[in-house]
């Protein structure tokens, strides 16, 4: 009995970390919306929810220079809405214009599934805003969902800058441990099946370019992931940029879902945003 709960913990574990309360917005403009096993080489250096945050305090520069693409959150495994709040206040404050986009299904079903509804989402976003293209911040499975819609889905054209939060883009062994502890393949979530290390919509993901397009990429990840193991498979090649926090702070402590709430990270987000130069602040709140 107690093996099988412990296995019934870890099968919900991917999204159950995001699904804490956030920071309550204000109403949005109107957006309709209801890997192969291995780690990349040669890495470098709601049905739809959407947000327009309000303003908050941040480690802020001003909006300066700030990018005009309109930056899309895309939550991750059972990541509401209301979780990815206090980023896009962040976001808001510094000058950016955010949208949050909630998983269909919160993500439990199939990933590419979920990246065609984004699609469609991503497209009302840049009627409603005027925007050519949009910038993309994926959390977790956000970041797969975000990366499939580029690579199979003919994105790179509406798209500026992509950033992945924790992403599994090489898969994690957290889903492969379910399998072990007897719940099957990951208690019947499809997303999480896709999840694992070696599944067919990893291979087909990964083969090839990483990085299609003229996007600029960014991955940020951590040594404290609890939910990424290896974490080195949260990384991309072909050029990407690769920031893993606790080589620029080795005292930082930055959990899954501290990727979206940390301020250190959230400054590498920022200079992501605007093409700077990748410098973390190891003190930011």
């Amino acid at each position: 009995m107690l093996l099988r709960k412990t296995a019934i913990v870890l099968a919900f574990a991917l999204g159950a970390t995001v699904a804490v309360p956030g920071v309550a917005a204000s109403a949005a403009p109107a957006v309709p919306g209801g890997a192969a096993s291995a780690a990349p080489a040669g890495t470098t250096a709601e049905q739809t929810s959407t947000h327009h945050a309000p303003a908050s305090s941040s480690d802020a520069v001003g909006p300066a220079d700030v990018a005009d693409n309109p930056v899309i959150i895309v939550g991750g495994l059972s990541g509401f809405a209301f979780a990815y709040e206090p980023l896009a206040a962040r976001l808001d404050a510094d000058g950016f214009r955010p949208f949050i986009y909630e998983l269909p299904g919160l993500g439990f079903g199939d990933i590419p599934t979920s990246a065609r509804a984004f699609a469609d989402y991503v497209d009302q976003v840049r009627a409603t805003t005027g925007a050519a293209r949009v910038d993309l911040v994926g959390h977790s499975e956000g970041g797969l969902v975000a990366r499939y819609y580029l690579k199979r889905l003919g994105g790179t054209g509406a798209v500026g800058r992509y950033v992945s939060l924790g992403s599994p883009q090489y898969g994690t062994y957290v889903a492969n441990i379910i399998a072990f502890l007897g719940l099957g393949s990951c208690a019947g979530v499809v997303a999480c099946q896709q999840m694992t290390i070696g599944s067919d919509f990893l291979a087909d993901l990964n083969a090839g370019d990483d990085t299609p397009g003229s996007v600029s990429y960014t991955t940020i990840r951590s040594w404290q992931d609890q939910l990424v193991r290896p974490v080195g498979n949260a990384a991309l090649a072909d050029g990407a940029s690769n920031v893993l926090i606790q080589s620029w702070c080795p005292l930082r402590l930055v959990g899954h879902l501290g990727l979206v709430l940390d301020g250190t990270t959230y400054t590498v987000i920022r200079q992501a945003l605007r093409d700077e130069s990748i410098r973390p602040n190891c003190w930011a709140v």
